[in-house]
């Protein structure tokens, strides 16, 4: 009989990108090559990766650095709303802002998103049949990884909103067969220096 093994999912947001998205900064590609060669010696089995460009990119380089694990391309890591919460579910103060900002986004993002953000869920969480535990790395968008990081700490569904992830930062979550999951690591930027690190995050905080 086939058992089940914990799942390592480490995510990551994809590289600093330019103006337009189409790809990556100069700062983008050297902060993917340095997560790369932070996870040289990780054991992992797959990159899995958005199909926008600045994800790609981003999965290319850090695989780049590793030895032969494959990059697999996926709708279900790519850029969407995942979950659209109704105006009674918000802080009372907070409510209209919130609505209003993910009215803003396009159609398609709204009304496929919820959808692919169940099938995430399904295809990236979760322990794993066989007996050997599995390491794999998503490279995303920062709501999918606020997604995920929500449902790991069984928050409200709309509280994948106000979750920040810097672009190339490390986190890292634990599926043990039988135990809650496990939020290992956050928006680690430790393999970053200082100057790849405080373009991702607002001016004055002490990164």
């Amino acid at each position: 009989m086939t058992g089940t093994a914990t799942r390592y999912l480490y995510l990551t947001r994809h590289g600093e990108a330019s103006p337009d998205e189409s790809e990556l900064t100069e700062s983008g590609r050297r902060q993917a090559v340095l997560l790369g060669e932070r996870l040289r010696d990780s054991s992992l089995t797959a990159v899995h990766h958005g199909p926008l460009p600045r994800a790609a990119e981003t999965a290319r380089l850090i695989g780049e650095q590793l030895d032969g694990v494959p990059l697999r391309a996926s709708e279900e890591a790519g850029d969407y709303i995942p979950y659209l919460p109704q105006r009674d579910e918000l802080p009372p103060e907070s409510a209209d802002s919130m609505v209003a900002r993910l009215a803003e986004f396009p159609a398609r993002e709204r009304e496929q998103g919820p959808e692919l953000a169940r099938e995430a869920l399904v295809r990236f969480t979760g322990p794993v049949d066989g007996e050997q535990p599995r390491h794999e790395l998503l490279v995303t968008h920062n709501f999918l990884t606020g997604w995920l990081v929500r449902d790991a700490l069984d928050a409200p569904k709309w509280r994948w909103m106000g979750l920040y992830h810097a672009n190339a930062a490390l986190t890292v979550i634990r599926y043990e067969p039988g135990r809650p999951a496990s939020v290992l690591l956050y928006n680690d930027t430790g393999h970053l220096p200082t100057e790849l690190r405080a373009a991702c995050f607002p001016a004055g905080l002490p990164v």
